[in-house]
């Protein structure tokens, strides 16, 4: 089994990673495994761009895939229909008032998949990090109805994006181009998407080398920026007419 050939992480060293350039060819960016989730380890962990992924039953898995995939805030595809809908304010969109609830939406199961990576043990790892003000979501709303949104992680100038869910056409676009504008706003660097999604891809997500995603990391996670709630600093909504 792979995991024989990976080292296994000793928790009374949270801050401790092998070297990323250790990680598996295969399974693709396979680097370590065992560990808790504190949140101490984990924000050391995405600092050198590595994050946990695995599923019930499993260990927890540490992954540093190359290529990467990232989406420039500044890049990111906005279609005629999304903008038509950006210009009707057809949704409401807030940041930071209803973590829990997004990411339980994320890990809800949906047709086609069987089984989740956002576990309970997950859920509740990017709850600590959201009551200390390093986990963030941003949420689409229709009538009061949470219909939409996106979780993950701020580290200096770095958006860490996690997962997205949509219960209405272009709710989670809506939510992620509003995010992307705002970043823009704040002077962030690329998000990190983890690994090639087609849907973001569409919307102008690309690969990059892990060498030059971590020259990207070693520019943003260190540019200071106040930690805590985005509820008061989000803007959530801009001219679109453009």
């Amino acid at each position: 089994m792979y995991l024989l050939d990976l080292p296994c992480l000793d928790d009374s060293a949270e801050d401790e990673f092998p070297p990323t350039s250790a990680a598996l060819n295969f399974p693709s960016g396979l680097l370590a495994w065992g560990g808790s989730l504190s949140p101490r380890r984990l924000l050391a962990a995405y600092r050198r761009g590595i994050f946990p992924w695995f599923t019930d039953g499993e260990p927890v898995l540490w992954w540093t895939p190359s290529p990467r995939c990232v989406l420039y805030p500044d890049a990111v595809y906005v279609s005629r229909r999304t903008r038509r809908r950006l210009r009707r304010g057809e949704f409401r969109v807030t940041a930071d008032t209803a973590f829990s609830r997004v990411i339980e939406h994320c890990a809800a199961p949906h047709p086609g998949r069987r089984s989740t990576w956002i576990t309970a043990e997950m859920i509740s790892a990017y709850r600590r990090l959201h009551e200390i003000g390093a986990a963030h979501c941003v949420e689409a709303w229709q009538d009061d109805e949470l219909v939409g949104g996106i979780y993950g992680l701020a580290i200096g100038h770095m958006f860490f994006g996690e997962s997205m869910f949509s219960l209405r056409p272009d709710a989670s676009k809506i939510a992620l181009i509003t995010l992307c504008r705002q970043l823009v706003d704040w002077g962030f660097g690329p998000i990190d998407c983890q690994i090639e999604i087609a849907h973001l891809i569409s919307m102008g997500a690309v690969e990059i080398g892990r060498e030059e995603f971590e020259l990207q990391l070693e520019s943003h996670v260190d540019r200071a920026r106040p930690d805590g709630s985005w509820r008061s600093t989000f803007c959530g909504e801009w001219d679109w007419s453009s």
